[in-house]
């Protein structure tokens, strides 16, 4: 508290109304008569007002400011107005919070005092409060606090709970879990370190408890339809470890199919890794994979999609790995990923040695794409940078250029006239099969609107 405004006075010279909260850049202590009455119009305006104060200063990143309007605004808890009483206990938490998570003279001993006097400030808000105090200390990389705060919350029980207090305990109770996890995980690191000798049975003991606290509650978060990430593979991570397969997939899959859950690409990017490590078909793989790619076509995962289907000695299987690469080119995230235009380069090219069998599949694909493609990727100014960073992909792109857009694209010549100007051997090669497959572009741009060729 000091340094950030004057002393209080002492404890004696305040009144008995005043209500015990301590932001520690306020005063300890604070009392200001009631009011009632006709006056109460004119209070509440001032404490608007003063709320609007505070508001500009948050924006404005004005802690200080914000800090000396929030001794005025407190008078708050003391209004007559039935509504206000119950939303000003979490305002001032929020305000608070704020303030002290960017005030300059601010430090964790003080923010947790704040909040523990927050949590006491109102029933309604306590778990809520405990919750966010607990994020908090997380973040800083207090483990053990947070991990007492969880215990202290979880056996915090007044009068009748509502459904919003037992969403928040389930939440807490999960976290908790989440932090024995985190425990079992250490004493599971340190025993695949040391012999099987070394590890004592108390050790062993520790470890099985950490799981069994661990598992109690990652299991009752996961039923309640939502996103659970963490603990879903945290739990998993349990289940595997103890050789319980069935039970982890059937997590997963329930996670990832279950329609009362909302869309998640990350469940089905669970499931599809889980399947990979116990060696499931690569049918089963396909199906998960084929779900992930219409839900986000750019995911990471997209190649392995591709490297599958193009093994297939399926036609409709390869045709949709010519679909799913040419889709992962679209996102900008893709632009510059060798391996991707490589896989795209390579599937053109076996299309094009193989008799053109197939090139209406290119064809349908690159019709969607020929308005917009040659500005995204195989602009002059493009040449130039990918060829100075990166020659590997200006050669894969300009291959594609060739073929797509003809000899006379810009990005084809500029990076082929440096191939060539470099002595490069496989620019060379690089030319004569352009040109050798120069119809291919003919048939490509048949019957739609020329491409600019920038």
């Amino acid at each position: 508290m000091d340094g950030f405004v004057e002393q209080p006075a002492p404890r004696e010279e305040w009144g008995s109304l005043a209500p015990s909260i301590h932001l520690p850049l306020l005063p300890c202590l604070l009392h200001h008569p009631v009011t009632r009455g006709p006056k109460e119009t004119e209070f509440q305006k001032t404490k608007e007002a003063c709320l609007n104060y505070i508001q500009d200063a948050l924006l404005q990143n004005q802690w200080q400011r914000a800090a000396e309007f929030m001794i005025s605004y407190l008078e708050i808890l003391e209004t007559s107005t039935v509504s206000k009483r119950k939303t000003a206990p979490e305002a001032i938490w929020r305000i608070g919070t704020e303030i002290l998570l960017h005030h300059s003279k601010s430090n964790i001993e003080e923010l947790n005092y704040f909040t523990e006097r927050m949590k006491n400030l109102g029933v309604k808000y306590y778990l809520k409060v405990c919750l966010e105090h607990i994020f908090y200390l997380l973040c800083n990389g207090l483990i053990d606090e947070a991990y007492q705060n969880l215990t202290l919350a979880e056996s915090w029980r007044y009068g009748e709970q509502t459904a919003a207090q037992n969403d928040e305990l389930k939440l807490i109770q999960a976290y908790k879990g989440l932090l024995d996890y985190y425990n079992w995980s250490k004493k599971r690191e340190a025993m695949l370190e040391l012999d099987e000798e070394n590890f004592t049975d108390s050790s062993e003991q520790e470890m099985h408890n950490f799981f069994r606290q661990a598992a109690v509650n990652l299991k009752e978060i996961i039923k309640i339809p939502g996103v659970w990430d963490p603990f879903v593979v945290s739990y998993v991570d349990l289940l595997e470890f103890y050789g319980d397969f069935d039970e982890a997939r059937e997590v997963l899959t329930e996670y990832a199919y279950n329609s009362k859950f909302p869309p998640n690409p990350n469940a089905h990017a669970y499931l599809y890794h889980f399947l990979k490590r116990r060696g499931e078909s690569k049918k089963s793989l396909v199906s998960v994979l084929k779900i992930l790619h219409k839900t986000v076509p750019s995911h990471e995962l997209m190649l392995e999609f591709y490297t599958m289907l193009k093994k297939s000695k399926k036609d409709k299987k390869r045709r949709l790995g010519l679909e799913v690469i040419f889709e992962v080119l679209d996102f900008a995230g893709w632009k510059e990923n060798v391996k991707a235009w490589s896989c795209l380069a390579e599937q053109i090219k076996q299309i094009l040695d193989n008799s053109n069998k197939h090139l209406d599949w290119v064809k349908e694909e690159w019709n969607s794409r020929k308005d917009w493609w040659p500005a995204f990727h195989f602009s002059h100014y493009l040449a130039k940078r990918n060829w100075q960073e990166n020659e590997k992909l200006a050669y894969e792109k300009a291959l594609l250029a060739g073929i797509l857009l003809g000899k006379d694209c810009k990005y084809y010549k500029y990076v082929l006239h440096q191939g060539c100007k470099a002595k490069k051997k496989r620019f060379q090669t690089l030319k004569k099969f352009v040109k050798k497959h120069n119809s291919a572009y003919l048939r490509i741009t048949a019957c739609s609107d020329s491409s600019t060729h920038l």
